[in-house]
């Protein structure tokens, strides 16, 4: 007991320092919250990059490309303007719809035929 209550009464000044680096890791939120960093910023770099290939794809449009709109409407790209789309969505009655750039929603590439496979 005359133990315990000599190191209570003990000046913290006399004692010595604590390790630098070191002593951050013993708290168990540094490595919680280094974790959710990195694991944030790995999200938010694949969302760049996702968003960066689509400004690429909506910035390569043009005449007849097939494309599919988010609202699930195929057409061929009749007119590009600054900021709208024309599509032709009915061959036979010569339909055509003017869309947002932003509603396409990507580009459909012709499959390989069946006979050259």
């Amino acid at each position: 007991m005359t133990e315990m209550l000599l190191l209570m009464a003990e000046d913290p000044a006399s004692q010595p320092a604590a390790p630098g680096w070191g002593a951050i890791f013993h708290n168990p939120l540094v490595p919680l919250i280094l974790m959710l960093g990195a694991f944030w910023w790995l999200m938010i770099a694949g969302r760049r990059k996702e968003q960066r290939r689509y400004q690429e794809m909506l910035s390569s449009l043009k005449r007849n490309d097939r494309v599919l709109t988010i609202s699930g409407i195929i057409g061929t790209v009749v007119e590009v303007r600054d900021d709208t789309v024309v599509l032709k969505v009915d061959e036979t009655n010569n339909v055509k719809m003017q869309f947002a750039r932003s509603a396409v929603k990507d580009i459909l590439r012709e499959s390989a035929p069946a006979a050259a496979r």
